[in-house]
């Protein structure tokens, strides 16, 4: 019988140990089928900080570096400056991106650094307790914002493929979502994008996923994708930013 599905080379053989329905294990698998599809495990060094990305290291079949809160940005820098041989990825959540690391994002993008990032938006803080992040939508209920969050007190959610792809470094900026077959097939097709800009020397490149959290959210896995749906993509349009594919860094 022929065998026509089977676990990535990328992906150790190892359970996830995520919540019931958090979209990181079909992240991380979409990540590990690009690496597979364009022959790179060998060269592909990833870097994860603090949140539900700290386990990517138990979970890939390449290098993973762990770095603190914020600073995979810096660390990246580093490591493709150091090795330009070697193909680098940042994988990170909302509140690791967005909050304590934004100024890193935003100076890596500016100038242009030739990695790949992976941004897991779930609209919450989800390791640390289900807390208001850069991204809950207005009138989202989190364990810091139990009324919901207001406009007038909290602000307004960053919209961070926006926002970078008003900059001239960045080469790719999209977002996407694993809400559905269709849009899971469109992450992978973005992701090996990214990768692919970076082994052409293009520079730096984003890619934003919406992703359900349903512990945090408070609802099934099947309704936090309905939500997606309903309340985030709204908030957070999916499609292309920003692809110069012509420029080389």
């Amino acid at each position: 019988m022929k065998k026509t599905f089977q676990r990535p080379s990328s992906l150790k053989p190892e359970p996830f140990r995520h919540c019931p329905g958090c979209g990181h294990s079909l992240i991380h698998r979409l990540i590990a089928e690009a690496i597979d599809a364009l022959g790179i495990r060998e060269k592909v060094i990833g870097i994860a900080p603090i949140g539900c990305a700290v386990f990517a290291y138990d979970y890939f079949n390449f290098d993973v570096l762990e770095v603190p809160h914020g600073r995979p940005p810096a660390a990246a820098t580093g490591l493709k400056r150091s090795l330009p041989d070697r193909i680098i990825f940042s994988y990170q959540g909302d509140g690791d991106l967005a909050a304590i690391g934004m100024a890193e994002i935003i100076h890596a993008a500016n100038r242009g650094e030739n990695f790949s990032v992976f941004f897991v938006n779930n609209a919450t803080y989800g390791m640390t307790g289900g807390q208001m992040a850069p991204t809950t939508l207005p009138g989202q209920r989190t364990t810091t914002t139990p009324l919901g969050r207001k406009r007038e007190t909290d602000g307004n959610p960053l919209r961070v493929a926006e926002l970078l792809a008003t900059l001239d470094g960045p080469s790719y900026i999209a977002r996407t979502s694993v809400d559905s077959y269709r849009n899971l097939v469109v992450t992978k097709k973005a992701i090996e994008k990214s990768f692919r800009y970076q082994m052409e020397g293009r520079g730096f490149s984003l890619v934003e996923i919406l992703s359900p959290c349903p512990v945090d959210w408070d609802l099934s896995p099947r309704d936090a994708l309905l939500w997606i749906q309903k309340k985030m993509i709204p908030v957070f349009p999916l499609g292309t930013f920003k692809d110069d594919g012509t420029r080389i860094a």
